[in-house]
């Protein structure tokens, strides 16, 4: 399994009428450790350029894979051919930010590209493919139908996931306020109502 991950202290800035830096920061770490967490007997691979994200992954029992100052597209398109060229048969690539992350070996199909679209069928929170597969990651706004149409194009047997859990990632303040986020936030998260004692995290 792939998990790009960026700085956690650079991590989700659109958060930031809500949370504070370190709050960010520390959030940023939650769902990675549950992302990889949801791994569960595959080898698991960080594409990343930050000495932080880098320890934080040998931490957790990742191999690191060294990207720096390409971006996101080319990190992954660039781990991808290096898992390939280390014999991987298949790839997942799963976002870092995904609350609820579960069962990822389970979107592999043999054979198969699948597409796991966020809620609002715009982001791709996961993708999994044979490595021997040709596909060029482009990831941004309206990934997911990028991703597609690219399939389709190609004539690439795809099929698309839409998993209610798995769709779910955090970008926003309105995401922090899903249910099934709410279900799952830490209790020393300003933003669960289930924290005791907000004004003193």
């Amino acid at each position: 399994m792939l998990v790009p991950v960026k700085a956690f202290a650079d991590a989700k800035a659109r958060l930031a009428p809500v949370l504070s830096p370190s709050h960010r920061e520390r959030l940023a770490r939650w769902t990675a450790e549950r992302v990889l967490a949801a791994a569960g007997d595959l080898p698991v691979f960080v594409a990343c350029d930050d000495d932080g994200v880098a320890e934080w992954a040998t931490a957790n029992g990742a191999t690191v894979l060294w990207h720096p100052g390409v971006g996101l597209n080319a990190a992954v398109n660039d781990s991808f051919r290096d898992l390939r060229q280390r014999g991987a048969g298949h790839v997942v690539v799963a976002h870092g930010d995904l609350p609820r992350a579960r069962r990822l070996a389970d979107t592999i199909i043999a054979g198969t590209l699948t597409l796991v679209p966020d809620a609002l069928s715009d982001g791709t929170n996961v993708i999994a493919l044979p490595s021997s597969m040709p596909f060029e990651f482009a990831y941004g706004p309206a990934s997911f139908r990028r991703h597609l149409d690219q399939a389709l194009a190609a004539g690439l047997p795809v099929a698309v996931r839409r998993d209610p859990l798995l769709a779910i990632d955090i970008d926003t303040p309105s995401d922090l306020a899903h249910p099934l986020v709410q279900e799952v936030l830490p209790a020393w998260l300003l933003t669960n109502p289930a924290n005791p004692n907000p004004a003193h995290v």
